[in-house]
């Protein structure tokens, strides 16, 4: 006896299949890990038929592509809502890397994806895209910052490698469980972010004059 085709759950229409499917696998993702993300598996969470996914998606390598340009799309937008709420310019670069670390620290297994997955990204330039644009808030933050006088020490294009390197790495540590496995000293994130973003703010903000004029008193000591 032939398989019974699995109709879609009324209130679907092709126009909102892609997201829902989306929406699945990222939910998939998030509760058993990327090895579970399947067409099928997706499929049977979103109550489709298991030939429904193969009308927007190719293979299971386009839907983790999806899957990731979502989750930098979102990044960017929780991040860019910071910037702007930001009572000064300098201070969105601080609320741009606190927004980062909490969307990483909501969404661990999904943040490890986004930068770990094996496949080959360049060939999915929305993916790219929505990269760029995530990266892009720093950026503007930087670049505001910068405007009114703060983060000069060093050229634009540093200072936010260098902020991107801070927040990545702490949000990184942070997804794997080593702020908190005991195999360094205890990290609680959300006092030590802060401080360590200042840290690198006050550093990019030292003037170039400054800088000698310490590194001469050092010297007369």
């Amino acid at each position: 006896m032939a398989a019974r085709r699995v109709k879609v759950k009324k209130g679907y229409h092709h126009g909102d299949l892609a997201r829902s499917l989306v929406t699945a696998a990222t939910l998939t993702l998030e509760r058993e890990g990327p090895e579970a993300v399947t067409l099928r598996g997706v499929a049977k969470r979103a109550g489709v038929s298991v030939a429904a996914p193969y009308r927007h998606f190719e293979d299971r390598e386009a839907l983790m592509a999806a899957v990731m340009t979502d989750g930098f799309l979102e990044l960017a937008r929780v991040t860019e809502q910071a910037r702007t709420e930001a009572a000064t310019a300098p201070e969105s670069v601080l609320a741009v890397g606190l927004a980062y670390l909490a969307f990483a620290a909501k969404h661990p297994v999904l943040y490890r994806t986004m930068f770990g997955h094996a496949g080959a990204k360049s060939a999915h330039p929305e993916l790219m895209a929505a990269g760029k644009e995530a990266l892009g808030v720093l950026q503007r933050a930087v670049d505001e910052a910068r405007r009114e006088g703060a983060l000069l020490a060093e050229p634009a294009a540093l200072v936010t490698l260098a902020g991107w390197a801070l927040v990545h790495g702490l949000s990184s540590l942070h997804a794997d469980g080593l702020l908190t496995d005991g195999a360094g000293p205890p990290i609680d994130l959300a006092t030590a972010a802060p401080a360590l973003i200042g840290m690198l703010q006050r550093g990019a903000t030292v003037t170039l004059s400054d800088a000698g004029r310490s590194t001469a008193g050092r010297r007369a000591r």
